[in-house]
């Protein structure tokens, strides 16, 4: 695994997640897993130890590589050391809104270590999986080098591609096929995830429907065309949960835990919630949520804006909602007026493990109206937590969602359309007429909360991925 972060050691994001998640689940499965991650500056180096040295070309001549390693979850995590991430304070930045000027040499640096690191010690490695643009010339490097193994490039986000000058390409001392660059004649820039998706073996993303979407322009951020080219190669894996942390029957985060066959602790868990966010205590109302950033990607332009705002029309009706995020100011301060005109909407501008985890389990319904989303997590949590997602049938909501209206015995949740008035108002209806039959409410929460999320089965789909490329 290649990769800019990883838990338990580094994180800005949800990547970091998969990798410290996806990793160990593969261990489990009898492979060989290492994690090779830029060491940085806030690391604690307890537990580490040298376990490599090489020298990469950079521009300028030749740089000094060490790498230390550690076992975590049983698996090896082998850290980078240089001064590009060693005497850095952040990832990307020493904030998330000031990326440092030279990440195209600082990642640049972490794909040729790749290559150099498999020569140092010999390591007769099968697959080098590379995740996101950070590790995005690691496929070039490999067959530059001419390492054997076969190269997989996941997707976790198409919009973060690594574009930068030409001029930070010719800091790296290498002279990449024009392939790697985007842009017009005379304008052209480097695109490390341009270059990924042409050199690597095989490309994946983080869902099935997203997979196609990305091949379309309307999602796929000005890699359609490449995407389109190799369709054959490009494949969709949903991401798994962490059902250690969410899990009704043990959330440590409140005491009503709840399993599919006895839901009165989600009953119990909904009337304090209720009591607690000041709407109406009563368990014949439905409860919405939102547990998201409050972003236009989430669908708060659609919710918000226009002559008939859809949040507005869905606070007429017999229903109580709670909203809990942070986000675009123009959205929080829109959500704070709503609020102090409906008391059956109740906003948390603001985040805490504590309320997500306490909404997900007290709500009958967790509202989703994103414009896209590659995987989703959200949808899942609320699915183990028996609240039925109603969202936009979009990347991996698709995926994990099926809709009660087109399948009765099965169904988990709502899907709607698009992004139109009519669609949400459609969706939020149907799922106030289904709130009304108890006895179907209960059989679809039950449904939801046998969903299998975990990364097992995600690490059994790339396995078998892994075993058709070395074959």
């Amino acid at each position: 695994m290649v990769t800019s972060e990883a838990v338990p050691y580094s994180k800005s994001g949800g990547l970091a997640d998969v990798i410290g998640s996806l990793s160990p689940a593969l261990k489990r499965k009898g492979l060989d897993v290492r994690i090779l991650m830029p060491m940085y500056s806030f690391i604690d180096r307890k537990g580490f130890k040298e376990s490599s040295r090489f020298s990469v070309e950079m521009l300028g001549g030749e740089t000094e590589v060490s790498t230390v390693s550690k076992k975590t979850n049983g698996v090896e995590y082998i850290g980078i050391q240089h001064p590009y991430f060693t005497e850095r304070s952040g990832i990307y930045g020493d904030t998330s809104f000031e990326p440092y000027p030279d990440n195209a040499e600082r990642f640049t640096l972490m794909a040729k270590c790749v290559p150099a690191y498999i020569k140092a010690t010999g390591w007769p490695v099968d697959i080098i999986h590379c995740h996101d643009w950070t590790a995005g010339l690691v496929p070039f490097y490999a067959k530059k080098e001419k390492i054997r193994a076969k190269t997989i490039f996941t997707i976790h986000n198409l919009a973060y591609q690594g574009d930068f000058s030409r001029y930070d390409a010719v800091l790296s001392g290498d002279r990449f096929p024009e392939e790697a660059f985007t842009g017009k004649p005379g304008h052209e820039r480097l695109n490390m995830m341009h270059s990924a998706l042409i050199d690597a073996d095989a490309i994946t993303t983080v869902s099935p429907t997203y997979a196609k979407e990305i091949t379309t322009p309307e999602f796929g951020c000005g890699m359609d065309g490449i995407l389109r080219s190799r369709q054959s190669m490009l494949y969709g894996i949903i991401n798994g949960l962490d059902t250690a942390e969410w899990n009704a029957s043990k959330d440590k985060f409140f005491p009503e835990h709840y399993t599919y066959r006895d839901l009165s602790g989600k009953r119990a868990l909904k009337a304090r919630i209720q009591e607690e966010h000041g709407l109406e205590v009563n368990p014949d109302i439905p409860l919405f949520a939102m547990i998201s950033r409050i972003a236009d990607q989430k669908g708060y332009a659609e919710l918000l804006g226009g002559r008939e705002p859809a949040l507005e029309e869905m606070l007429k009706k017999r229903v109580q909602m709670i909203v809990v995020g942070t986000g675009d100011k123009h959205y929080e301060d829109r959500l704070r007026e709503l609020a102090g005109t409906h008391d059956n909407l109740s906003i948390s501008i603001a985040f805490s493990n504590k309320v997500a985890h306490e909404t997900e389990g007290a709500a009958d319904f967790f509202l989703m109206p994103s414009r896209y989303e590659p995987c989703g997590l959200n949808q899942m949590y609320s699915l183990l937590y028996g609240t039925l997602p109603v969202a936009h049938r979009t990347g991996g909501l698709a995926d994990t969602i099926i809709d009660l209206t087109e399948n009765p015995e099965k169904g988990t949740g709502f899907l709607f359309p698009d992004l139109s008035l009519d669609s949400i108002i459609d969706g939020f209806d149907r799922a106030l007429e289904f709130f009304k039959d108890k006895g179907r409410m209960e059989k679809a929460i039950r449904n939801a909360m046998r969903s299998d999320f975990s990364w097992d089965r995600s690490a059994s789909d790339y396995i078998g991925l892994y075993s058709t490329l070395i074959r």
